[in-house]
């Protein structure tokens, strides 16, 4: 892309956001990282942008529901990473109607703002996989490895985009029809846009907690030698992929935005890194060098038992490499978080803790 424009990353000092954005600065681009800095460790992120990329980030602390605040940056641009968003389904259920004038209002905020431009920017929006619902028509066998479909197909490749939608949960709701915007307005209105539905991303800079982000989460946990929460039986199986691999799917998304306008693919791990919490779990015992104490509790609403997402339609038209493997992601993480909290892998006394089941 050879505008002299500005790019811009709405969550820009969020998790997926911050990494696109070094991406972006390192390759020379002027970013416009826009970020109301209310979720933890957010700031953290912009500083170490600000520290790595000086005047190339351009900072404008707003909220997404300032709609004047929003086009003003939307049509300076000539790309939208549209990452901001709530983006819990826990949160979801406890205030549904901030839930859906985030992540609903926020993003026809940035598609109005695209469809009124001179030249409309490209837009791609960050999606979820939770917009397949609870996929419970689909049979499971339980196995070692966790749940696996018994459907032969799904089982070598995942959950491919011709699957129904079906919205659970009031985040599954809002970020379903908001993933149905921005592939309207690229019909109705010309906007170049386009959706990736993301499965479980990890990697630098995530700062997870026990609603959103669950491999750092349970790094951080057992880094700090405290127990881990378990809701369901921690058989559930995910497809995690490292966040260099999902920046390299956006860029190529955007570079190739004329082919694909219109389009949705799904964004995983793929069925190479599926993985039950689990066996996650166990991997970290080993990373960390001790045990972790797990305490179970129900299913919460919405939770899949099983996703993994079928990537032959995204490698195929993005020409896409093959991701990164699981334990190497997962190790890189580990020893970010330990550097990034001051606690030394293997090294903290594991304290005493009841297990509840």
């Amino acid at each position: 892309m050879s505008s002299d424009k500005p790019i811009l990353v709405t969550g820009g000092a969020g998790f997926i956001g911050s990494n696109i954005a070094h991406r972006l600065a390192g390759e020379g681009h002027r970013v416009i990282v826009y970020d109301a800095l209310v979720r933890e460790g957010v700031k953290r992120n912009l500083e170490w942008l600000k520290a790595n990329h000086g005047d190339k980030i351009d900072v404008r602390t707003a909220d997404i529901r300032d709609e004047a605040a929003m086009t003003a940056a939307v049509q300076e641009s000539q790309a939208v990473f549209h990452m901001a968003a709530q983006v819990a389904v826990t949160t979801s259920l406890v205030d549904p109607r901030d839930d859906f004038s985030i992540n609903i209002t926020g993003t026809l905020n940035v598609l109005e703002a695209a469809r009124q431009s001179e030249t409309p920017p490209a837009v791609i929006f960050a999606s979820t996989n939770k917009v397949y619902g609870d996929l419970i028509d689909l049979a499971f066998d339980e196995t070692d490895n966790g749940y696996q479909p018994v459907d032969p197909l799904v089982n070598a490749f995942g959950i491919g985009e011709a699957r129904p939608l079906d919205f659970h949960t009031p985040y599954g709701c809002s970020k379903g029809a908001a993933d149905q915007y921005v592939l309207d307005y690229a019909r109705s209105y010309g906007v170049p846009s386009a959706v990736l539905r993301m499965s479980c991303i990890y990697g630098e800079r995530q700062m997870g907690t026990e609603d959103q982000g669950w491999v750092a989460h349970f790094l951080i946990r057992a880094l700090e030698g405290r127990a881990i929460d378990i809701y369901g039986d921690g058989h559930q199986v995910r497809d995690i992929l490292e966040v260099n691999d999902a920046v390299d799917t956006y860029l190529a998304l955007w570079r190739q935005i004329d082919q694909h306008s219109g389009h949705v693919f799904n964004l995983g791990g793929g069925p190479d890194n599926a993985v039950s919490l689990r066996t996650v779990l166990a991997e970290i015992e080993t990373v960390v060098g001790r045990p972790i104490d797990l305490r179970f509790g129900s299913w919460r609403a919405g939770d899949q038992r099983y996703f993994v997402a079928d990537r032959r339609a995204a490698e195929e038209a993005l020409g896409l490499a093959k991701p990164t493997d699981w334990r190497t992601g997962l190790r890189r993480l580990a020893a970010w978080l330990s550097e990034e909290r001051g606690l030394p892998l293997g090294t903290m006394e594991r304290p005493t803790l009841k297990v509840a089941v």
